[in-house]
């Protein structure tokens, strides 16, 4: 069977990029499957066929319209065409990134009136939500791959989709690459950390849209935690500035991108991710591997698989306050034994590759029958 995989760049630090690695690495161990990468850019082609298609633009629009046309113009050459991007006419699209409309709706929280009234005319938002609109009523569209409850439910309510179209497969995790034995006082050394101190840790780029200001906030009544934020973000600075002004400065670490992210999970004690809209990222399930509980919002698909005080908290992306409490729940739970690690570690542990692997190849061999 020749399938086609296509995701237009890569980065290292992207989640989508690392789902695409992961699911290239398992699916071209199938000796049934003949898989290539549809790509502009892709640093790891290791285990199966590469085709570049690199169309030269001046903008975003072209680049993104410049890709679409070009990766389509080959997917006549492939049994079946899973597209990580908003392409009509793929067989399968992965909705990794939710839906445009949704993510706008949530940013607009954070955003002045200005700012919103620019976003409403900004022809790139616009010329993504009609791709969006043509790829999801596309005829050649006959199943989506949603990694969250939530964005299934989005999809169908905006587009319609019948329930036999949306298939909901969660990101699938390296359980013992991720594993809770990676905890090493060296590392909290490495970092400038207390040893027995409360660590919350954040990961991720794009520091508005993920809640870093709502992390920093959320630390200031509870002075014996401490804050590790590993990502890059162009307006770090501008965080730097209110982790002064908020007096926590001094029990804030900003580690911009960090080479290797086991270090950050082994360092710390849980992942705090006030996002205001994340399909499910692929640090959620990283962390819950590495036992670390979640404290996340309502916005953040990962909130499917949160008990409450339990592996974790969901509270909404703006809500300071309930994060303080969030907050205090886990360190009086900590205080009174509560083994919050071991809560963390069994939900992630069903979601491996294999299962990730297995679910994707079962959907293949549905759409072929």
């Amino acid at each position: 069977m020749k399938l086609a995989i296509v995701r237009q760049t890569y980065n290292p630090n992207g989640g989508a990029e690392r789902f695409v690695s992961r699911a290239l690495n398992v699916l071209a161990q199938d000796t049934t499957l003949d898989v290539t990468l549809i790509a502009r850019q892709w640093e790891d082609a290791a285990g199966w066929h590469t085709l570049t298609v690199d169309p030269p633009f001046s903008n975003r629009i072209k680049r993104e319209a410049g890709f679409a046309e070009a990766a389509a113009a080959h997917f006549a050459e492939f049994d079946i065409v899973q597209s990580h991007e908003r392409i009509p006419g793929a067989t399968i699209f992965r909705a990794g990134d939710g839906v445009h409309a949704a993510w706008l709706e949530q940013y607009n929280r954070i955003q002045s009136p200005l700012a919103r009234w620019a976003q409403s005319l900004s022809r790139y938002h616009r010329y993504i939500l009609q791709a969006e609109r043509q790829m999801f009523t596309h005829p050649q569209l006959r199943k989506v791959i949603c990694n969250s409850r939530m964005v299934r439910d989005d999809i169908a309510r905006r587009f319609g989709l019948a329930d036999d179209r949306l298939t909901v497969i969660y990101n699938g995790v390296d359980t013992d690459y991720f594993h809770p034995r990676l905890r090493q006082p060296s590392l909290r050394a490495k970092f400038g950390l207390p040893e027995n101190a409360p660590v919350l840790t954040y990961v991720g780029s794009g520091f508005s849209r993920k809640g870093v200001a709502t992390a920093l906030r959320a630390i200031v009544p509870h002075p014996d935690v401490w804050l590790l934020v590993a990502g890059r973000d162009k307006h770090a600075g501008k965080f730097q500035k209110l982790a002064r002004a908020l007096g926590v400065e001094k029990r804030v670490r900003f580690l911009g991108p960090v080479a290797d992210v086991r270090e950050v999970y082994g360092s710390a004690d849980a992942l705090i991710l006030p996002t205001l809209y994340d399909p499910f990222p692929n640090v959620c399930v990283e962390a819950l591997a590495c036992g670390l509980p979640l404290l996340t919002s309502h916005g953040c698909g990962a909130a499917e698989w949160i008990h409450e005080g339990k592996n974790g908290w969901v509270r909404d992306a703006l809500d300071v306050a309930g994060y303080q409490q969030a907050i205090g729940e886990w360190l009086a739970g900590r205080a009174a034994g509560t083994d919050y690690a071991a809560a963390a570690r069994a939900t992630a542990e069903p979601f491996t590759l294999d299962r990730m692997a297995a679910e994707l190849q079962a959907l293949y061999r549905e759409l072929l029958r």
